[in-house]
């Protein structure tokens, strides 16, 4: 091998992981799955049902974005949710009191969630296991008394209502029985779920899970910790932001809930239940979870732990989560069509 080819596979993608879908199937794979997905609406009659999926979206988002930190870079971030509430919050502040524009807003909560991450990493960049955990919550925690503690600003309790919403030129949004608000969160996950896919296909994110799987060895082969842990919080943090704007854009609200335990729950069933460390298996949860908590809605009390059976279900039987079921299905339907 030539110096020149040598040097262009140094510098090049990694070699393919044995069993990873080649890029160019992903490509395709993706484009056919959102391309179904922006169909929906011709299935899906009622604005309601748009509603469901609008929120199943912003979900998928949180979750996968969760992921790269959690599930790839192996950090017990649970701080993920209060960067979706700053989002929340940064929106709704930077529209109603400052008056920027809606779009610039969305965009600046992603930053702005950005460089919450890189604060509350500082902290954690030598720390392991059990002290990341409390560092993380207790960060998501401040962040909730400082919401609360302005109530001049952010309202405390009683939130802040009427938060301008996003526009699309002279088109009524408010009137279009929410196929604008779809078709914005769509976007917002195809986006998020590409720059994700980028992440981790790339030498850096090959960087990141080996420092997950052996940070000894790692290290001695000069990756750095600080580096790789502030790269992965950040990267997993714009996009939770500008979700969090999204959402207050949507609504039109912002309140204190976003930092409640139970949308921190619900969001990390999904991460679980999909299987750690895939990506498209957070979304494949958020979808299923969301769809299926709709479903049973008439059940009243009974359904969250109807949810929670089919999840401890599921992790029991393959404990790779749903990703881990999609692909033992591929397997057996690929040994099925050789043995043909």
């Amino acid at each position: 091998m030539s110096a020149l080819a040598t040097r262009a596979a140094q510098v090049g993608s990694p070699p393919r992981t044995p069993g990873r879908m080649p890029a160019t199937v992903e490509a395709i794979a993706f484009a056919a799955g959102f391309a179904f997905l922006a169909c929906l609406p011709l299935l899906v009659g009622g604005s309601y049902g748009r509603h469901v999926l609008i929120m199943a979206f912003l979900y998928a988002v949180i979750a996968s974005n969760w992921d790269l930190s959690l599930g790839y870079g192996g950090i017990f971030n649970f701080a993920h949710l209060a960067l979706f509430g700053i989002g929340v919050y940064a929106y709704a502040l930077l529209t109603k009191l400052v008056g920027i524009e809606p779009w610039t807003a969305l965009v600046l909560s992603g930053f702005i969630a950005t460089a919450a991450a890189v604060l509350v990493t500082v902290p954690i960049l030598r720390l392991k296991g059990i002290f990341i955990i409390l560092v993380t919550f207790g960060f998501a925690q401040l962040v909730m008394q400082v919401i609360l503690s302005q109530s001049e600003l952010t309202g405390g309790t009683q939130g802040i209502v009427r938060i301008p919403g996003l526009t699309l030129g002279d088109h009524s949004m408010i009137r279009d029985n929410k196929f604008a608000y779809f078709y914005l969160a769509l976007g917002l996950l195809a986006l998020s779920t590409a720059a994700l896919r980028i992440i981790v296909r790339s030498r850096l994110g090959a960087a990141i899970v080996a420092l997950r799987d052996n940070e000894d060895y790692a290290v001695a082969r000069g990756l750095s910790v600080a580096r790789l842990r502030l790269f992965t919080m950040a990267s997993s943090a714009f996009f939770t932001g500008a979700a969090g704007a999204f959402y207050a854009a949507y609504q039109r609200n912002a309140s204190i809930d976003v930092f409640g335990m139970s949308l921190s729950t619900v969001i990390l069933s999904m991460v679980l239940l999909g299987g750690t460390g895939t990506i498209y298996g957070a979304i494949l949860a958020s979808f299923l979870l969301t769809l299926f908590s709709e479903a049973m809605a008439d059940f009243g009390a009974w359904r969250p732990m109807i949810v929670a059976v089919l999840i401890v279900g599921v992790m029991l039987a393959y404990p790779a989560g749903l990703a881990g079921l999609v692909k033992a299905a591929a397997g057996h339907a690929g040994r099925l069509v050789r043995s043909t």
